[in-house]
């Protein structure tokens, strides 16, 4: 096994030299091509001094630059730290400090964050791009003067670089590509359950066995991989749209679509246009997919297999995609520690309804009392905990988060996973909730994501999010926080909560609702139920 993301790819250009390895607006970039971008941005890095071990923050959202910076990174081993191009300055100076970055790859619209925390972190030398600078002339000028895209200003100053003159101004790179097994790729940050971001740090050998393990068994019964024609949805700085995008084209030999935005009826259109057969996305995306109101305007048939991921799929959304496509989304669960997924439904299988699949081979899964971390009844309920070859073994610079999140058991190391599943003696697992939200109410332990299912199954329900809120009596009173659809009115919470007598026993049944206009989510789309329990906490302290 080739045991360098790049040189896998490399052998990926020899076998498909013009089939097209990434489409970004509308654009085709071939696999020949691609290469040669990269390979000269490789030497611009090199030029201008970025070098072999240094760490480069990619600031930027899903773009053929990204591609471009990140792989030229694996070549020439530099250790790539992806994170969200929203990211305000405070996100920014943390996640350079801990990570001890010395370059950042930003877009002219989000450069004045980067520059205002140079003084303060490490980072000496920026690479700066435009949205549409990797287009054809003719695309930037229409861009430009249908008023949609701005002049393209790039920042101008000592040790700031602008990406197309790195990669127009350079030759093709003649460094070697060191093929180091243990040589680190990459630094993920996870959204974080704790006060700050916990960098999750990944090898080349654990991206590439972490790809080929999730691109090409659990696809390979809808469509073989090197066929394969993916849109991605997901964001490539979190562990969903790498594997399940990037690893389209660092292992499979497919081709993956872009664009720095979703919007619905361009994908749409892509989809149409390019046979798109694979889609990935969280459950919001294919509630938004579901509920667009020109969607049968547009010839869909080409998908195979659509893969929802990150979060809990509604049931009246897995219904819904079901019974308008005939085929099921296929769920799976995972997390950025294990390189993405640990278990998933395999295409072409059968598979019981609301399961997050089976153990993808290579992991070892056991479901434990989180407490006593003793193994559970089967079909019982307990929290996950995995181990795997490749999986890492801490996080960047914390010790005491490692502490909390990996156990030794039975002479092997074991990542805490939080979340509660269980598992049918068939093998088949079923996610309850993540630790830290389930309820306690009147000696229940109350699942904050079931009860949140069945509210997003009125009709007049958009989303929901289920907390515990203290109460000396019963432990926990449950609260739900809703928000209800544009166009509905007259829905009261007393509706709800007569929805919720009528499906749920009593006990899970919430005391309260509160309406909102928006839920708090991360910038990965997660709902943030901890912030929705730290204001209700403000509010009973103030």
């Amino acid at each position: 096994m080739i045991e360098n993301v790049y040189l896998t790819f490399e052998e990926l250009v020899r076998r498909f030299p013009n089939k097209n390895a990434v489409i970004y607006l509308g654009t085709p970039f071939s696999y020949a091509k691609l290469k040669g971008l990269v390979d000269r941005f490789a030497q611009g890095l090199y030029d201008a001094g970025i070098r072999e071990g240094d760490m480069m923050i990619i600031y930027l959202p899903n773009c053929i630059q990204w591609v471009v910076a990140w792989m030229a990174a694996m070549r020439n081993g530099i250790t790539a730290v992806p994170i969200a191009p929203n990211y305000t300055p405070r996100d920014l100076e943390y996640l350079a400090n801990d990570c001890g970055a010395q370059a950042a790859v930003c877009m002219n619209g989000n450069f004045g964050y980067i520059k205002e925390i140079l003084s303060k972190t490490a980072i000496k030398k920026v690479i700066v791009t435009a949205l549409l600078e990797m287009l054809p002339l003719h695309k930037r000028l229409v861009g430009r003067l249908s008023g949609k895209i701005p002049k393209a200003n790039i920042a101008k100053g000592e040790n700031i670089y602008s990406f197309y003159r790195l990669v127009h101004g350079s030759s093709p790179s003649r460094l070697e590509v060191v093929p180091d097994k243990g040589r680190l790729a990459e630094i993920l940050y996870t959204g974080g359950t704790t006060k700050h971001p916990k960098g999750v740090p990944i090898s080349h050998a654990t991206l590439l066995t972490a790809a080929w393990e999730q691109t090409d068994n659990p696809i390979r019964g809808a469509v073989t991989p090197e066929a394969d024609v993916t849109y991605g949805s997901a964001p490539l700085f979190h562990i969903l749209g790498q594997q399940l995008g990037l690893g389209s084209i660092i292992t499979g030999g497919g081709t993956l679509l872009l664009d720095p935005k979703v919007n619905l009826d361009v994908i749409f259109d892509s989809i149409q246009r390019r046979k798109v057969k694979s889609l990935i996305g969280v459950p919001a995306f294919y509630r938004m997919i579901l509920e667009h109101t020109r969607l049968e305007q547009y010839d869909l048939s080409s998908l195979k297999y659509c893969f929802c991921g990150g979060d809990v799929l509604p049931q009246e959304v897995a219904k819904r995609w079901s019974a308008r496509f005939n085929f099921p989304l296929s769920q799976g669960l995972g997390a950025t520690e294990t390189c993405g997924g640990v278990a998933m439904v395999f295409s072409g299988r059968k598979s019981p309804p609301t399961t997050v699949g089976k153990v993808i081979p290579g992991n070892e899964v056991r479901i434990v009392d989180p407490n006593s971390l003793e193994t559970v009844p089967a079909d019982s309920p307990g929290e996950m905990i995995v181990t795997s070859k490749e999986m890492i073994r801490s996080y960047w610079n914390k010790p005491e988060e490692t502490a909390e999140s990996f156990v030794e058991i039975d002479g092997k190391l074991w990542y805490r996973t939080s979340d509660i599943v269980r598992m049918d003696e068939a093998g088949w697992l079923y996610f309850v909730d993540r630790t830290v939200d389930l309820i306690k109410h009147k000696g229940y332990r109350v699942s904050s994501s079931e009860i949140e299912a069945v509210l997003q199954e009125h009709p007049a329900v958009i989303a929901a999010a289920v907390v515990g809120i203290p109460d000396k009596k019963v432990g926990e009173r449950i609260k739900a926080f809703v928000v209800l659809k544009a166009d509905v009115k007259g829905v009261t919470g007393y509706d709800l909560i007569r929805w919720c007598r009528d499906n749920l026993v009593s006990y899970k049944v919430p005391k309260y609702i509160e309406f909102r206009d928006m839920l708090p989510k991360s910038k990965v789309g997660k709902l943030l139920r901890r912030e929705i329990r730290s204001d209700e906490k403000r509010r009973t302290e103030a």
